[in-house]
């Protein structure tokens, strides 16, 4: 099975990817991380993309706030997907590592998760590694089925309480 690569810009998105790492883990898939920052160190992030495809990964997440360049930056350097998480900061809550990271230009695609959606890179990335891998997509349709019995068990504990006099 390929890896996923973790980058972060700054060591300050750790909580936000310590999440898109324990979801790759239940999944069984292997991940690498790297603080690798688009404007510090420009050309140790080019140089990972560049070589990611040979060293055995499949799909790179990357994750920035504020200017939050990286992804475009990792993306201009492969042809893997790359998956794009804008992070929050004190300035603009986000709103400017989202639009950093969702505008691209034609031809250098970046998917982007929600500001600090962690949790939904890494299914996303398993969802693209499990278009070759059957037993990670049964991983994933196990954990839909999962998702909708809790929900489905908190919709009649919520009835039930509602009807509680």
């Amino acid at each position: 099975m390929k890896k996923v690569a973790i980058i972060m810009g700054s060591d300050s998105d750790m909580p936000i990817l310590r999440k898109t790492k324990r979801t790759l883990d239940e999944f069984g898939v292997v991940s690498e991380t790297h603080v690798y920052s688009a404007h510090r160190t420009p050309d140790e992030a080019s140089a990972f993309a560049r070589s990611a495809a040979e060293n055995g990964f499949g799909v790179i997440i990357a994750a920035a706030g504020m200017a939050a360049h990286l992804a475009g930056a990792i993306a201009a350097n492969t042809t893997l997907p790359v998956i794009g998480i804008p992070c929050s900061s004190n300035n603009l809550e986000g709103i400017d590592a989202l639009l950093s990271t969702v505008q691209m230009p034609s031809g250098v695609p970046v998917a982007t998760v929600a500001i600090n959606g962690g949790v939904n890179a890494a299914l996303l990335a398993v969802q693209i590694l499990a278009l070759g891998d059957e037993n990670l997509a049964q991983k994933l349709a196990e954990k839909r089925a999962s998702d909708k019995a809790k929900a489905l068990a908190k919709d009649a504990e919520a009835e039930r309480m509602i009807n509680e006099q």
